[in-house]
């Protein structure tokens, strides 16, 4: 199982980092990245300041690793990562990274809406978003 989750926000320096890792990879021809970032929405008159992000890992590891293996069966793909956090993200900070690499550009393309979209509706990650003034509700997604 490769890891998924990561405690706290997904820095620019790790993003580059993953980059950097696939320049040794001569195959590759295209990248995509996705970068999911908490916003600052307001909500009945309250902003949200961040997300505080919990995951029941038991029962997403076996969807994840159902969703990686429809992606390259799907896509052919020579990489694919997927990365989300756990535990308060502020407001501006990345949350959610999806990393796809192919021979072509088409298949990237076509990777990323993908696994952004069933990510989101698959796998049990629950947000609850902190307002500025410190109450929270629990997000929806769209």
């Amino acid at each position: 199982m490769k890891k998924v989750f990561i405690n706290g926000p997904i820095t620019p320096a790790f993003i580059a980092n993953s980059i950097e890792k696939h320049q040794t990879k001569h195959s590759i021809g295209a990248h995509n990245i996705f970068l999911g970032q908490v916003r600052a929405d307001v909500v009945n008159d309250k902003t949200v300041a961040g997300i505080d992000f919990t995951c029941y890992e038991e029962m997403a590891h076996p969807i994840l690793d159902d969703i990686r293996e429809k992606a390259f069966k799907t896509f052919n793909l020579t990489c694919m990562h997927i990365y989300h956090s756990l535990g308060e993200i502020k407001a501006g900070e990345v949350c959610f990274f999806v990393f796809v690499s192919a021979k072509h550009s088409k298949e990237v393309y076509a990777a990323t809406e993908y696994l952004v979209n069933i990510v989101k509706k698959k796998v049990p990650i629950f947000g609850k978003e902190i307002f500025e003034d410190e109450s929270h509700q629990w997000k929806v997604n769209k």
